[in-house]
């Protein structure tokens, strides 16, 4: 007995017909936009990153129309569009939230916390990763790394930080999200929504009041290393790790010197080769 292609579930119809042309007047402003972003590139093809933020301003996602207006554009095949939109996970292939919710599960902010960030999350939604909630105001999604570990665990909206979360503060979060609360990141610009941030990565300008001046991302714990580097800020005192606490010498601090062991990671654990009252290796011959 044969069964026939439907039953596979296998389709013969039709290829896809081609992606709906933007309406004449959306168009004509996408193109008076996309000329300023190519003029930026020696060469054209140079310029389709952007572009695709272009599009995905438009519609909150890279929809077939916007690949083809890249490519018309750019010269290029749609072929070579959709190759570039669907290796970044940056460009949204489907409908997707006014606030795009990043939770990190890397390991740092894992193991601190971010595993139970994004269950929470999904629970508290109703969603799955990628998932966007009813109103369409939050898509929840884990992220592999928000390169912020000094701030673990960290959820990002939009990009912007919103660091040493908890999973109430980050369920608190997403309500004044969907409530439409005002939300502020604990650095970085002011919060917009997904289609204004895709905007300014476009490379437009962020017209926002004081939304340049804000811009600076960098906390505290993320220049500690650098101020240092340049002298900025005294090293902080390191105890060696066998009594707990600097050595007093005539009433002075003793510092370790550069031959001591700096950190308790660092000191020599007991081997046979250096205690041999704490011997290694096996307590008997094999097949006893």
């Amino acid at each position: 007995m044969t069964t026939s292609s439907s039953e596979r579930g296998v389709s013969l119809g039709m290829p896809e017909l081609p992606a709906p042309a933007y309406p004449d007047d959306v168009r004509a402003r996408l193109e008076t936009d996309a000329r300023e972003i190519v003029a930026r590139y020696p060469d054209s093809r140079s310029a389709l990153l952007p572009l695709l933020h272009l599009v995905q301003s438009e519609e909150g996602h890279v929809t077939r129309t916007g690949m083809q207006f890249c490519a018309d554009v750019l010269g290029l095949t749609t072929a070579e569009v959709t190759a570039v939109a669907t290796f970044y996970t940056m460009y949204r292939r489907g409908p997707s939230g006014d606030y795009q919710v990043g939770v990190c599960t890397n390991t740092l902010c894992a193991v601190m916390g971010g595993d139970a960030i994004f269950e929470s999350l999904q629970e508290h939604l109703g969603v799955g990763n990628g998932g966007t909630t009813e109103d369409g105001k939050v898509t929840l999604e884990h992220i592999e790394c928000n390169a912020a570990c000094d701030f673990a665990p960290v959820v990002m909206v939009n990009w912007e930080f919103f660091d040493n979360q908890t999973p109430a503060s980050a369920k608190a979060l997403v309500d004044d999200l969907r409530a439409g609360r005002p939300v502020t990141p604990t650095r970085g610009a002011p919060l917009c929504t997904f289609k204004e941030t895709a905007r300014i990565l476009a490379g437009f300008p962020d017209e926002r009041d004081g939304a340049v001046a804000a811009g600076g991302s960098a906390g505290p714990a993320s220049l500690a290393g650098l101020k240092l580097a340049k002298g900025e800020a005294s090293a902080a005192r390191v105890v060696h790790p066998r009594d707990g606490g600097p050595h007093d010498v005539g009433g002075d601090v003793h510092d370790p010197s550069p031959t001591e062991h700096l950190s308790s990671h660092d000191a020599p654990q007991d081997t046979s080769a250096s205690d041999p009252a704490h011997p290694a290796g096996p307590t008997a011959e094999e097949g006893e």
